[in-house]
């Protein structure tokens, strides 16, 4: 059986300084393994499609554990060298992230750096990362005949690549998380020519203000002229704050509080918020479940570290929560 949700990112090696506690180094991380975890807290093994490229050297445990919960890897390319990708995040005690100089940010909490982070660089500042990126070519055939896909952030021009390759097989729904470093007012040239065979764009508020800059502060105003280009929902993720939801269509606009989750690690919350997006929606196309469905798998993982933490919760968790956030959903 060919799965039938997929869902396109980077696997990387995460190396966490957490609020407080202790680090987490070297541990498998990336947009691929939290949007797919987002997506499988809601449906069956083998039914999310993971579609991405590590090197020789990723660890081979760590993709047999993927398998081994349930995800079908046969989109993950193993490249014939080594791919550095590494990434680094510090967070202060009030949880704000920072990506920067890692030997500062250990010798800070009197912490020695490891050795496996020797030389680090951030990813847009490596060079020779081009074999990193995902080509038409890496999508299994067998995958063209999947109901949805979820494109994680990555440079326009391979998201742009990747929904052409979908559109050759039966994918007819696609949705779309963009970078933030490509959310510049310039990219409004560019994104009409693809956002019009998106279904919808998941992007969050900093994001979104980053596209309009200097032009208005209402996210509403952002969020339908984002449509014009094409898309039919708009998909605001606000962080605390919870979602804002703009339909297209039948000019609709909701807005879903966050579910008030214990906070311990905000990594990944975002992307597993869309994988969520992705199995609520297609449940009956509806895109209210999609922010239902991904509000609740962002909040399990807020509460615990590492992609898989929302898969390892206790069973009906999930469920008592998409009850309360639908009941706290208001059209305005």
């Amino acid at each position: 059986m060919s799965p039938h949700y997929l869902v396109f990112g980077n696997l990387t090696r995460e190396f966490l300084l957490p609020p407080s506690g202790s680090p987490r180094l070297d541990v498998p991380g990336g947009s691929l393994l939290y949007a797919g975890a987002g997506a499988r807290v809601w449906v069956d093994e083998s039914d999310v499609g993971l579609v991405g490229r590590v090197g020789d050297d990723y660890p081979r445990a760590w993709l047999n554990d993927v398998r081994g919960r349930g995800f079908d890897t046969a989109g993950v390319k193993i490249l014939p060298q080594n791919l550095d990708v590494r990434e680094f995040l510090s967070y202060s005690e009030s949880f704000e992230p920072n990506p920067a100089n890692p030997v500062t940010q250990f010798a800070r909490r009197e912490l020695t750096v490891p050795k496996s982070l020797f030389g680090y660089q951030p990813l847009e500042e490596r060079a020779g990362q081009e074999a990193s990126r995902l080509v038409v070519t890496d999508i299994p055939e067998e995958y063209l005949s999947a109901r949805a896909a979820l494109i994680c952030p990555m440079d326009l021009s391979t998201q742009n690549q990747l929904i052409a390759g979908l559109k050759r097989g039966n994918t007819h729904t696609i949705l779309l998380a963009p970078s933030s470093v490509d959310m510049k007012p310039k990219a409004k040239r560019t994104l009409p020519v693809f956002l019009s065979g998106v279904t919808a764009l998941l992007i969050s508020q900093d994001e979104l203000r980053g596209l309009f800059w200097g032009e208005t502060h209402d996210l509403w105003e952002m969020a339908e002229a984002v449509s014009l280009y094409g898309c039919e929902y708009v998909a605001i993720k606000c962080g605390a704050q919870g979602q804002l939801l703009y339909a297209a269509g039948v000019k609709k606009r909701y807005e879903i509080p966050a579910y008030p989750s214990r906070l311990a690690d905000l990594t990944g919350a975002g992307h597993v918020f869309n994988g969520g997006f992705l199995a609520g929606y297609c449940k009956n196309y509806d895109p209210l479940e999609g922010v239902f469905y991904g509000s609740v798998s962002a909040s399990l993982k807020l509460e615990g570290s590492g992609a898989f933490y929302p898969l390892d919760v206790l069973p009906g968790l999930a469920e008592a929560r998409l009850n309360v956030v639908k009941g706290l959903t208001r059209e305005v």
